[in-house]
């Protein structure tokens, strides 16, 4: 197969072709750190396909990886990975997966994405993308300013990254059996937060024509908010100023411990704990995505917006302090995360509404609940409503099947969906997380086929999950996996007037928020 740099060669495993590890751009190494991605450099010979490319500079984390994952690690990171049926027969969909992990750690490479099973089962064509990671991939100043094809641009490095690699899906993608012209844009977490924040660039117009954005709010900084993190990030290097100079040669495992450590300080209230985001620079990222698309700069993308429904309980399992959560550490809690809400009142519902339903109202259940709500379900919401503005193919999932790890204590967690969406969930690794049997099989069936039908017409109906209609604000249809796979219409609705009242949803009026404590009427 020839590809932008040279031949590459990829093998064959029960049918799929998988070519691994292909350089899209440069090395982006000193002199190239903090600038647009470049094409490849030209290799000579036959490059071997056969193992995905080294991970982007990150903190060491080997008890979140898998035992086949890769774990070399190397500032020359951008590659892809492709997996399809039959090369050369360009007309098959193309799924384009952007990874998670915070912004500061994941791979494309992880055998949870593996995309054998999503490929051969659906005949489609996945592409696996890694891209610059932590400062290397998201630090932002003006004294880092470059000129580019896209005008000056002074951070948003990895978002450019991906949009490098879906240029050469464009480019390329045919020959490997994929139509350039009806390409997917999947992701979570990080990944899909960077997708919130393709719908919302110009440069990215074009290249894909419809997105799955898989607990993905649409999160970024303000350009002074990110001059402000580097600022701090140089701190912790011990330098006095931002200089790109000095910057492009402090070895990266000094970059990489300065964000670690940066990272450890508590946020600004309302604020997510990574201190690095994707930035509205005026240019690769002109607004935030709700105000860019709530304008119109998504219209004519399809896209499904989904959220898991106890998201928080992923990142609680090391939080010491929630061993000893009370109601006053639970409204701490919650006016930190939420400066503007009622914390008293946010308490009060949550724990009537929890106990109507029979469900556990602790205060670090409470938390995790209003936590989920308030960091990803909402703001996921807040998405969905400036997408229908302007495009009706817009749809909304709420994913609610419980983790048998730790004796159940995850619920329906972060990223456990994932593995249900590629059928990884068969990996003895993974399924002590996922779980398996038939309802697991089932379940990871009516996914994939429901995002394989979104890719290949816009509407994600389909046999297995049924029809599967569109979202608006009002009625806010709402497609459930789960031990059953269902249609509700605003599922656990009760909660959310409060974040109604306190951010509404683009073009919506002011909800009125129930009081617990009011007499009824």
């Amino acid at each position: 197969m020839v590809v932008d740099g040279g031949r590459v060669r990829g093998h064959q495993v029960d049918g799929v072709w998988e070519f691994l590890g292909v350089p899209y751009a440069r090395a982006p190494v000193g002199p190239l750190r903090w600038r647009p991605p470049l094409r490849p450099e030209p290799w000579s010979g036959v490059r071997d396909a056969s193992a995905p490319g080294h991970l982007a500079p990150q903190p060491e984390s080997p008890g979140t990886r898998l035992p086949e994952d890769p774990v070399e690690q190397s500032e020359d990171c951008l590659h892809l990975s492709v997996w399809t049926r039959a090369p050369g027969a360009s007309d098959r969909p193309v799924l384009v997966w952007v990874h998670g992990g915070g912004f500061q750690s994941g791979t494309a490479g992880s055998a949870l994405y593996s995309g054998r099973r999503l490929a051969g089962e659906g005949d489609v064509v996945v592409v696996n993308v890694n891209y610059r990671l932590g400062a290397l991939g998201f630090l932002a100043h003006p004294a880092l300013g470059d000129v580019s094809q896209h005008g000056r641009v002074a951070g948003n490095w990895g978002l450019l990254d991906q949009v490098a690699a879906l240029g050469w899906v464009r480019d390329h993608i045919a020959a490997f059996g994929g139509d350039p012209s009806n390409v997917t844009v999947f992701g979570e977490s990080a990944g899909a937060m960077c997708i919130s924040a393709l719908l919302a660039s110009p440069v990215a117009r074009g290249l894909f024509r419809s997105a799955v954005i898989q607990s993905g709010p649409p999160y970024v900084h303000g350009a002074q908010r990110a001059a402000d993190a580097a600022r701090a990030f140089v701190h912790e290097l011990g330098m006095s100023e931002v200089s790109r100079e000095a910057l492009e040669g402090v070895p990266v495992r000094e970059l990489v411990s300065a964000l670690s450590s940066l990272s450890r300080r508590a946020p600004p209230p309302g604020e997510l704990p990574q201190p690095l985001l994707p930035v509205v620079d005026g240019g690769v990222l002109p607004a935030s995505p709700v105000e860019a698309i709530a304008r119109g700069s998504a219209a004519g993308v399809a896209v499904i917006v989904g959220t898991n429904r106890d998201e928080l309980s992923f990142f609680a399992l090391n939080d010491r302090a929630m061993q000893a959560a009370d109601d006053e550490w639970l409204r701490r809690r919650i006016e930190h995360a939420a400066p503007r809400a009622p914390a008293e009142r946010v308490v009060d519902l949550y724990r009537e509404v929890r106990a109507q339903r029979g469900e556990p109202s602790s205060p670090r259940d409470l938390w995790l609940a209003a936590g989920s709500d308030i960091v990803f379900r909402w703001p996921s919401l807040q998405l969905a409503a400036a997408l229908r503005m302007h495009e009706p193919r817009t749809y909304v999932y709420l994913f609610t099947w419980e983790s048998p790890a730790f004796d159940g204590v995850l619920g329906a967690t972060h990223a456990l969906e994932v593995p249900f969406v590629f059928g990884t969930h068969e990996n003895p690794a993974v399924a002590r997380f996922a779980g398996r049997g038939v309802d697991a099989d089932r379940l990871s069936a009516a996914m994939q086929a429901s995002w394989v039908a979104f890719a290949r017409s816009g509407d994600p109906s389909n046999a297995l999950a049924g029809t599967w209609p569109p979202w608006d604000p009002e009625i806010r249809a709402t497609m459930v996996f789960g031990r059953a796979v269902v249609v509700e219409e605003k599922p656990r609705d009760e909660e959310l007037a409060l974040w109604a009242a306190t951010a509404p949803l683009p073009g919506q009026e002011v909800a009125v928020v129930p009081d617990p404590a009011a007499p009824p009427q």
